[in-house]
């Protein structure tokens, strides 16, 4: 049973190619806080699929070294609601739009710094995650040149939104030390000594709540009881696979015998990542209480990362964080002029205006 953890999301998938809402999510929230998008617009109003209405050579910011006009920021606008189009709602909402506009400036300034080994790797990951996009649009409805029609850009367009993230993000590890890595590294460790700990577990859950509803569908003496009895039919010889789909109450898992295979034990929820780090490999364990219900569990096998095979997602993290602080803390000194709406400032009440005093009559 995974719990629900506020995890950065990665550079190097999918998703990464589509990465530009992961920044502006980290700036608008603070780094490493939960993602929030702004406030929805008002009962009754509509935000059309492009909204801009000025001339595209009207410059809108400018920054140390070049400005941004119109029409390269509503292209930009347009290629991230493509990938993310439940966000067209907020597309006039200036705080959106500010995150929007920092994102382009760091895209642009990070990739003018970025050097020509950073370039040519970037735009070596950006064709190959250009080929995966077109496969993932051109399965949606329409295909991929109705979404391309729908969001006003080009097949190019897209490509050169891939490249110039992709540039910031290489750019950016290229600078990750392996001395910061083994650091970050250590210091998880001490914090908390299972956390590269990997595990292939197989439960079968007993639940006392209805997962969709949360309504309760048990007692926790009713599902304890049930769970002891699954727990002598394994130890008995029963097979875990048919027992699983049979008893378990976690969908996630039951149909594939209960297991889950070389997972992150810090994905789950407390009780259940101390018993998969602790339990024996490969017995029937008691009762495991958490959350969920009860669990009866076996690990089948479990290991942890070295530095070595962890270093990759601690360059990734790293980076991250090094964007993170462009934005919070060089980008602003760099911008000249913006002309974007500005944000409304939340209104602060003003103090009680204090009694006149009296003087005291003696």
């Amino acid at each position: 049973m995974q719990q629900n953890k506020n995890k950065k999301k990665s550079y190097r998938t999918l998703a990464a190619a589509m990465m530009s809402l992961v920044l502006v999510a980290g700036l608008a929230a603070g780094c490493g806080k939960k993602e929030e998008a702004p406030a929805a617009p008002a009962a009754g109003t509509e935000t059309p699929a492009n909204t801009s209405t000025g001339n595209p050579a009207d410059v809108l910011v400018t920054y140390k070294d070049g400005s941004i006009a119109r029409g390269e920021f509503d292209k930009f606008v347009n290629i991230n609601m493509l990938f993310y189009p439940q966000y067209a709602q907020f597309k006039t909402d200036p705080a959106f739009q500010q995150d929007i506009m920092n994102q382009l400036l760091a895209f642009k300034i990070l990739g003018s710094r970025a050097d020509a080994g950073a370039k040519a790797e970037a735009d070596k990951q950006a064709k190959e995650q250009m080929e995966q996009i077109k496969t993932y649009l051109g399965m949606q409805e329409g295909g991929l040149e109705k979404a391309l029609k729908d969001n006003n850009v080009s097949e190019q367009d897209v490509q050169d939104f891939i490249g110039s993230s992709l540039v910031a993000i290489v750019s950016a590890e290229k600078q990750v030390t392996d001395d910061e890595m083994k650091k970050a590294y250590d210091e998880r460790l001490a914090q908390d000594p299972a956390v590269y700990t990997t595990a292939t577990v197989r439960h079968i859950l007993v639940g006392t709540t209805d997962a969709a509803t949360g309504a309760e569908t048990r007692s926790k003496e009713d599902a304890l009881k049930k769970a002891k009895e699954v727990q002598d039919k394994l130890k008995a010889g029963g097979d875990f696979d048919a027992l699983a789909k049979e008893f378990s109450d976690d969908p996630g898992s039951k149909d594939a015998g209960g297991k889950y295979e070389n997972v992150e034990v810090s994905q789950w929820v407390p009780e259940f990542k101390k018993a998969a780090v602790e339990l024996p490999l490969n017995q029937i364990s008691d009762p495991v209480e958490t959350s969920y219900g009860y669990h009866v569990m076996k690990v089948e096998s479990r290991s942890a990362k070295t530095f070595d095979e962890a270093k990759e997602g601690l360059r990734s993290e790293a980076a991250q964080e090094k964007i993170y602080n462009f934005l919070e803390k060089e980008l602003p000194g760099l911008i000249q002029t913006n002309n974007l709406p500005k944000a409304e400032e939340p209104k602060t009440e003003a103090p009680a205006a204090e009694a006149p005093k009296t003087e005291e009559k003696k």
